[in-house]
């Protein structure tokens, strides 16, 4: 379960699982993008198999019979076809990671997440403890006391710890693990596989999306960046759950309409965070159209999106960090978009991502969300622009 695959080959002969290698003599197969160009022959080096026309996989056979791994064959060492090997300190730590991850995340989807804050929230704001909502209505929540405290501290209902009798006066522990909605949903949409989508789809183009968060706890913005253009939306969500993702989405389809949809979000990248988690929503409409793609980037790894990551410091001049989005309404953040849009900038060669989204894919998405260019002298790129 835990063995590993393993493309290598032995001493100068790199790996080669060509059915015609023992007897292949083509060279320069590559075409010059070859990094061994001293090298007689093309079977010698272990990228021939993804430039040769005439490559047929060979498969061994000993892998597919117990024990199914090539540790103790005889040919191991004068073999270049892709191996199984199995280690047993690599196998004990992907097996403690495999445990740990399956005792993290919720379980519960949005609706049952919906009914429990029906059932709870209301009874906490009018003074009930948690072990007195959980001890009256034990039959109905399906779910332990400690689960509810857990969903409370990560904001999955409307009651917050300020609500709670004395949760407030813990001190809380240092070191929080993030909770995620959907265990298996990167499986095919790691960003190995986005690459490998792209290279398939060369057509397609791609479309960062994240969140920027106010305060804990309030509202935040779901930001949608075109890195070609460099164009940015951004819309305001009352809560950082994956359903408002979802929700601003379809408002988006609608509003667009399918055609124009498909073409400028033919496939979203973003991070890991929970409000994303929920890709076989985001990618369908709500008549089950398939819309778009969703892919995510590897953990910890804000560059495979830097581009996005970038134009945030924009949005942080008008709202710097901590601040605030309870009072903001999306007429606000439209106004604050208008002029960051209209912001010139060099790598454009001098002009504004209004102009380039334009001269690319037209003015209907301004027109149909009711955008419109800021003059570059009356831009505003400090707070006071969203002063009341």
């Amino acid at each position: 379960k835990y063995a590993a695959v393993e493309k290598s080959g032995y001493g100068a002969a790199g790996y080669n699982a060509c059915v015609h290698r023992p007897n292949c003599t083509k060279s320069h197969v590559c075409k010059g993008d070859c990094g061994r160009q001293s090298i007689k022959y093309c079977k010698l080096c272990g990228r021939c198999n993804d430039f040769c026309p005439d490559f047929e996989e060979q498969t061994c056979i000993i892998r597919m019979k117990p024990p199914y791994i090539c540790n103790g064959c005889e040919e191991r060492n004068r073999c270049t076809l892709e191996k199984t090997l199995y280690s047993a300190i690599s196998a004990q730590k992907a097996a403690d990671r495999n445990i740990s991850e399956s005792r993290r995340g919720v379980l519960s989807t949005e609706q049952e997440l919906t009914v429990l804050n029906e059932l709870v929230t209301p009874l906490i704001l009018q003074g009930h403890s948690v072990h007195q909502i959980y001890a009256t209505n034990v039959d109905s929540l399906m779910c332990s006391e400690k689960t509810l405290y857990n969903y409370i501290d990560c904001g999955f209902f409307d009651a917050r710890n300020i609500d709670l009798p004395r949760k407030v006066r813990y001190r809380p522990r240092k070191k929080k693990k993030e909770f995620k909605v959907d265990k298996g949903c990167y499986i095919g949409r790691n960003y190995l596989d986005y690459q490998a989508f792209m290279a398939k789809n060369p057509e397609y183009h791609t479309v960062q999306m994240d969140s920027v968060i106010g305060t804990v706890g309030g509202k935040v913005l779901l930001t949608i960046h075109f890195p070609d253009t460099g164009l940015m939306l951004a819309f305001l969500r009352i809560s950082n759950t994956s359903q408002s993702v979802i929700d601003v989405l379809d408002r988006l389809y609608i509003t667009l309409g399918r055609k124009l949809f498909e073409k400028l979000f033919p496939v979203l990248l973003t991070d890991r965070g929970s409000e994303f988690s929920n890709p076989a929503a985001l990618e369908r409409s709500p008549d089950g159209i398939r819309r778009t793609n969703v892919f995510y980037c590897d953990p910890n790894a804000p560059f495979q999106k830097g581009s996005l990551e970038v134009n945030h410091s924009l949005i942080r001049r008008i709202l710097p960090k901590g601040t605030s989005f309870n009072d903001l309404e999306q007429a606000d953040i439209d106004r604050m978009m208008n002029h960051i849009n209209s912001y010139k900038r060099k790598k454009l060669g001098n002009k504004s991502p209004y102009e380039v989204f334009d001269f690319y894919y037209g003015k209907e998405l301004f027109e149909k969300l009711g955008y419109e260019q800021i003059p570059s002298n009356n831009i505003i790129l400090t707070p006071k622009l969203l002063k009341r």
